[in-house]
């Protein structure tokens, strides 16, 4: 069982939250989609409202450990979180240096103190305990509230909680949120559920695609991946995306999706172009006809009717990946539609990942859809039926 911020006792005590604060930006440094920002406020308020003294840490990207980089820097969340929060926000320079120590030190209660990149100490990402035990000293409770983190073994995420007893350690309620409403649709869903998978590779739904087969009705698989399945169907595939090594086991994965009774679908019509450029001429072809020297970068009109039919009667559908190269406009039409599809549809739909987060944000579906989950990598593992490290340390045993 989970335990979560509200079964401890925490006011007036020092809190440690781990957030999630990897957010997109642009060129300039300006956040170009605060959600994961957003959807940490509630328990950050929660402290406030409890009279802690708060101490916020979170990742940014992967800056080079044990270097600071100013494009890393957590600096613009801070201006963030001062706007919606309508409060101070204490920056520290450092992760567990002197700057750092003496803000915490200074602290009074309610206030709030961002450490600096927790990747700039280069113990985070080797679940370094000795960085752990220092982080520890700022806080007498820990909470975890960076479900998109949770999959990594990393020293905030798993050796930091180990620090504490369990009584002192806990998630954040958008941690508690994400795994509630994952082990309730993957456990019992209702039917048809269908899964839509896409993205650029296979290496990494590989488990997800093959653990989803012994839950789903029915599996689309569309981007880049789709390349390794039609490739294993015998099928010309030019200079796209194929993962060669994986060919073997995307055999093996329609051949279990068949033996399982459920119903699998690739595109039967694409995008190509010569190079990935937003300036290449494009063509529409049926999958079976991809010229050697093109490749293919989106799905075409007649695989988005196509899918559109598949989820049509579906009561749960679980979308992780976009149709195409989404970034770029002129292969971007199948993403869109997809995404327009799902919303329309009767379905409970949860969105899985930052990028098909952004192609239903893009096609302004974002608020049509049930759930949109702040983690990729992490959600897909729930799916695999891993256990995940930042969840297990938080569990406590049923009596």
């Amino acid at each position: 069982m989970l335990q979560t911020i509200r079964d401890l006792q925490i006011d007036e005590k020092r809190v440690f939250i781990r957030c999630d604060f990897n957010v997109p930006k642009d060129e300039f440094g300006n956040i170009t989609d605060d959600r994961r920002i957003k959807e940490a406020l509630p328990t950050i308020m929660y402290c406030i409202d409890h009279d802690c003294k708060i101490i916020l840490g979170s990742h940014f990207e992967r800056p080079t450990p044990g270097v600071y980089e100013e494009k890393y820097s957590l600096d613009p969340v801070a201006k963030r979180l001062h706007i919606l929060l309508q409060k101070d926000i204490l920056k520290a320079k450092d992760v567990v240096g002197s700057d750092a120590k003496e803000k915490a030190k200074q602290m009074r209660n309610g206030d709030i103190l961002l450490l600096a990149n927790l990747r700039f100490h280069p113990g985070e990402t080797t679940d370094d305990e000795n960085f752990a035990k220092e982080l520890a000293n700022f806080a007498d409770i820990y909470i975890n509230d960076a479900f998109g983190a949770c999959h990594r073994k990393h020293a905030s995420i798993h050796a930091l909680a180990l620090q504490f007893p369990i009584n002192r350690r806990a998630a954040g309620f958008l941690l508690a949120k994400e795994v509630n409403f994952f082990s309730k649709i993957l456990e019992h869903p209702d039917k048809p559920f269908v899964a839509v998978v896409g993205g650029s590779k296979v290496s990494g739904k590989l488990q997800a695609l093959l653990n989803l087969i012994n839950k789903v009705d029915k599996i689309i698989v569309g981007g880049g991946m789709a390349f390794t399945f039609l490739k294993a169907q015998g099928y010309e595939t030019g200079k796209s995306l194929v993962e060669e090594n994986l060919i073997v086991e995307a055999k093996e994965i329609m051949r279990k999706a068949l033996e399982n009774n459920v119903k699998f679908y690739l595109p039967i019509d694409l995008v190509v172009a010569p190079q990935m450029s937003e300036h290449a001429i494009v063509k529409y072809i049926p999958s079976q006809e991809i010229p050697k020297d093109w490749m293919g970068l989106d799905i075409g009109p007649a695989s988005s009717r196509l899918f559109r039919e598949v989820i049509n009667d579906a009561q749960v559908i679980v979308w992780n990946g976009p149709m195409g190269v989404y970034e770029m406009d002129k292969f971007s039409k199948g993403s869109i539609m997809m995404s327009h599809h799902i919303a329309e549809s009767h379905a409970i739909t949860i969105v899985g990942g930052g990028d098909t987060a952004d192609v239903t944000k893009k096609a302004g579906d974002i608020d049509e859809m049930s759930f949109v989950s702040t983690g990729g990598g992490a959600s897909l593992e729930l799916m695999e039926g891993k256990k995940l490290p930042g969840i297990e340390v938080l569990e406590v045993k049923k009596i």
